[in-house]
């Protein structure tokens, strides 16, 4: 198994739990936390889930496409279009992190209402804008898939 593949699998077993926590964390919002947070703190709360949310189908698509690009014959081009599968693989990593620190600190933030974990969402929201960019940059560079 390539590299690529194997990191697509990490990125897409991430998802997976992300997106099993990003529904929990949602229906905890709904039903837990409605009625025992401010509201302010329970917009907070939601934010961090709806960013969440987005970044893992992001986080999908990061490892779908490592999964189904294989690396080319040996050629010139086929070292263009690992350059761009490595590409989104650090988009993939991107985003984890940003979900960590951006939806993380958020739901810290909410829950605690701690003011410290309020400066580590702008490092996690630009882990996004990050990732996107790399993402964006990247997926010019893959080869056709032919399924």
């Amino acid at each position: 198994m390539s590299i690529s593949k194997c990191r697509g699998q990490k990125i897409l077993a991430f998802a997976g739990f992300s997106g099993l926590v990003t529904v929990a964390l949602g229906a905890f919002a709904a039903h837990g936390l409605s009625h025992r947070l401010p509201e302010y703190l329970l917009g907070v709360f939601k934010t961090g889930v709806q960013y969440q949310a987005w970044h893992t189908f992001a986080l999908l698509t990061c490892g779908i496409i490592l999964m189904i690009t294989a690396p080319s014959s040996a050629s010139q081009s086929a070292e263009y279009s690992d350059k761009g599968r490595k590409g989104v693989a650090y988009a993939g990593i991107c985003f984890i992190i940003g979900i960590l620190c951006f939806s993380g600190s958020l739901y810290a933030l909410a829950l605690t209402g701690i003011k410290w974990f309020g400066p580590i969402t702008p490092l996690g929201g630009v882990f996004f804008m990050l990732g996107w960019i790399i993402f964006a940059l990247s997926v010019l560079r893959l080869n056709k898939v032919t399924l």
